[in-house]
């Protein structure tokens, strides 16, 4: 059985319904910071500004020796998001974190630990800065300490994360589904 009905959007009607760079500097955001520390891959950078900009998040902080624009490597996987997401370059983690918990944000650290509370089980507050870390190390123990808690993923393969950009598809769309602003 097939459904005739079904049919693919036109790059054109797609476009016609995207806000305008200016729409999107004034657009109000959903009350969600992401901090990253140490990211390595240019490209996991990319792909988190195209998702951030998805989700409607407030703020993207880059930490640590994370990279930030402008870089080829970015632009090639953020594909003209960067002009659309709220982003500062902080190379001090600590300080964006302690800052963000005195303005009354929940941080949750995106990590595998010993107190990690499922992803979708979790009960989230806003607002909330989300915080993932390095793809080999995840996020230095120094930070971690400094978060209020822990989420993961359940992974029920042979390898025990995912790709960090990917991780953090799941858990910001997931916490956007929690936020009322995100389902107005």
């Amino acid at each position: 059985m097939t459904n005739d009905t079904i049919r693919k959007l036109t790059d054109q009607e797609l476009k016609s319904a995207r806000p305008s760079p200016d729409e999107m500097r004034t657009a109000p955001r959903m009350p969600v910071s992401v901090l990253c520390e140490d990211i390595r891959s240019l490209y996991n950078v990319g792909s988190i500004f195209r998702t951030s900009d998805g989700a409607g998040i407030e703020k993207l902080y880059l930490s640590g020796y994370t990279g930030y624009p402008p870089r080829p490597e970015i632009d090639k996987t953020a594909l003209g998001s960067v002009g659309a997401v709220p982003w500062e370059r902080r190379p001090n983690q600590f300080e964006v974190i302690r800052e963000l918990r005195q303005r009354g944000y929940l941080t949750v650290a995106l990590e595998h630990t010993g107190v990690s509370v499922p992803y979708d089980r979790a009960r989230y507050e806003f607002p909330l800065c989300l915080v993932i870390g390095n793809e080999v190390k995840g996020i230095t123990d120094e930070l971690l300490a400094l978060c209020d808690m822990a989420v993961d993923i359940p992974m029920r393969g042979v390898k025990q994360s995912l790709n960090v950009s990917v991780a953090y598809g799941i858990a910001v769309y997931h916490i956007a589904r929690s936020c009322a602003f995100f389902n107005r």
